[in-house]
């Protein structure tokens, strides 16, 4: 169906009809316009493109070991200094029993972030991924953002890449994408100054990715970005991608400032959200899936979302702490059947998937 009809955007809209690769001055132009309708129907026509009507979904447990943090970023509710009366620490026998408690459920993933805790030694995580493969190990274990394994590296002494192959070697599977926010160096310093930059969460990934070890990627909006810096952002994501091919899916993270160290902000408005995945969709075309992690997002506009592009509502999330301690009111968890209703009454047909996009 054509999508053409506003007349500011009609060359891209023709492009896009096209399948061909819109240029970043074209992004801006989406990112500057409240032509809702028109982005959403661009956004739409790749997505059909790419995954057709299906929307994937996945059974998997989070686990959040630790919220002790050295970065201490304002936008993040989730990060303690250690000895404040919120900071907590789990130890390997609590993250196994957690993970025994989720094996319950048919899991298919593990998903482990934590804060840059200041004081565990790198055979912490080395021991715990190999005591997850031992307790499951037909289970798929995405583990540490690349600012973690940058943390990792320093604190062991060694190389991105030979921490990330030891990683590997105990059962590393895939990285999650979280920590990138925006890459603009005047905006990290604004929102997380000590943070890994921008740059080197894109070479942690490059090296991952070269070591055959696939990753997702995120941005986190809603807070002080202007448009050139969401351009910035998915156009270093874009090129990476041309390059390795190592990225799964691209989500966008919808900023929730409640207690955080923006909390005077409003957060993103549900049109932004809708703008922000629209526009990133037809602009990524070299990923493959675009992903509403329906806890960030909100269950009803996760819906919406569906016909903006996104063909991703993440997966069942138990244990999940870092969104809800910045105070998300969505579901700590939701169950197979909700998750298959939520896509069927957006009119599209629910897919369980691993983390790879495998069919289950």
């Amino acid at each position: 169906m054509p999508v053409s009809g506003a007349t500011y955007l009609d060359d891209v809209c023709a492009k896009v009809e096209a399948g061909k690769r819109i240029t970043d001055d074209e992004c801006l132009r989406l990112l500057r316009s409240n032509d809702l309708i028109t982005l959403g129907k661009m956004a739409d026509l790749v997505r059909r493109r790419l995954n057709g009507d299906k929307t994937y979904y996945i059974i998997n447990q989070h686990i959040n070991y630790s919220n002790i943090c050295k970065n201490m970023c304002r936008f993040c509710a989730f990060g303690k200094e250690a000895g404040d009366v919120k900071a907590y620490e789990l130890s390997l026998e609590e993250i196994f029993r957690s993970a025994e408690e989720g094996l319950k459920e048919p899991i298919t993933e593990f998903h482990i972030v934590g804060g840059l805790h200041p004081d565990l030694p790198f055979s912490f995580y080395v021991d715990m991924l190999k005591g997850l493969k031992k307790l499951a190990p037909d289970v798929h274990i995405q583990a540490f953002t690349a600012v973690e394994i940058a943390h990792m590296a320093g604190i062991a002494g060694k190389s991105v890449e030979d921490t990330l192959v030891e990683l590997r070697e105990a059962g590393l599977d895939s990285i999650p994408g979280g920590g990138a926010e925006i890459f603009s160096p005047e905006l990290r310093e604004k929102v997380c100054p000590t943070k890994l930059s921008g740059d080197d969460w894109l070479d942690v990934m490059r090296k991952a990715h070269g070591l055959g070890i696939r990753s997702n990627a995120t941005m986190l909006y809603g807070h002080v970005e202007d448009p050139e810096q969401i351009v910035d952002h998915l156009g270093k994501l874009r090129a990476l991608q041309d390059e390795t091919g190592g990225f799964m899916t691209f989500i966008p993270l919808a900023f929730h400032p409640a207690n955080t160290g923006l909390s005077e902000l409003p957060g993103p408005s549900g049109f932004y959200s809708l703008k922000i995945y629209a526009v990133s969709r037809t602009y990524l075309d070299n990923f493959p899936h675009l992903k509403a992690f329906w806890i960030m997002l909100g269950l009803k506009l996760t819906q919406v979302a569906l016909s903006f592009g996104v063909d991703d509502i993440d997966g069942t999330v138990k244990g999940e702490k870092i969104t809800h301690m910045a105070g998300a009111t969505t579901p700590e968890c939701l169950s197979v059947a909700e998750l298959r209703r939520l896509i069927e009454e957006a009119g599209r047909k629910p897919v369980e998937r691993n983390t790879v996009y495998e069919v289950v």
